[in-house]
This record gives C-alpha cells, sequence and structure tokens, in this order.
C-alpha cells in the first residue's frame, strides 16, 4: 500500500471527507485530493495532511517493515520491535553506543 492509499484509508476509517480534512488543515480541498491522487506534494504538506488525519509520518527501518505492517494490522507480531533500530547502523556494537550515551 502506497502513501496516498494510507492517507485515504485513514480518512475513510475516521469518516472524514477530503473537505474535512482540507477544513481542519487550512488546505483546500483540492489540494487534498491531489495528495490522493497522486502528484507529488511537498514534505510540509504531507505532514500536515497527517496531522489533519490525527496521524504522524515515520521513517521506519527496512528491518522493522514487515513487523511494523504486522503489528498495524493487529497480528501478534512482536519479534524485532523491542530492539533498537540504530543499533549497530553506523557499525558500533553494543557495548560503545551504551559508554557513549553514558558519558
Amino acid at each position: 500500500m502506497d502513501l496516498r492509499d494510507q492517507y485515504r484509508q485513514r480518512r475513510k476509517a475516521l469518516s472524514f471527507t477530503q473537505q474535512d480534512v482540507a477544513s481542519r488543515t487550512g488546505m483546500v480541498r483540492q489540494q487534498y485530493q491531489r495528495l490522493e491522487r497522486g502528484g507529488n506534494p511537498r514534505l510540509d504538506t504531507l505532514e500536515l495532511a497527517a496531522d489533519g488525519l490525527n496521524a504522524k509520518l515515520m521513517l521506519i527501518p527496512v528491518e522493522k517493515w514487515h513487523a511494523v505492517q504486522a503489528l498495524l494490522r493487529g497480528e501478534d507480531e512482536s519479534i524485532g520491535l523491542n530492539a533498537d533500530p540504530w543499533q549497530g547502523l553506523l557499525g558500533d556494537d553494543e557495548g560503545e553506543g551504551k559508554e557513549r550515551d553514558g558519558e
């Protein structure tokens, strides 16, 4: 599911019309409508629309993607979500990261 489908799905789950979201964000309906249809919105427009839908945009590490999707679907797949997603990203091992945090 792509981002514009997620906006549409969230809007419908809240029983909002496109006009409702536009009104909540200060956009015009056509601007929000273009966001759901495609186009190339700016990041601040995506964030504004997410706020209007009581949601947040989030960067999810690829290795956590399937676990997050399963969680959102209500499936019991908590494996891997409790671990630090940034651990080892820069070649640091667990001990080094903890030492730096304590300095």
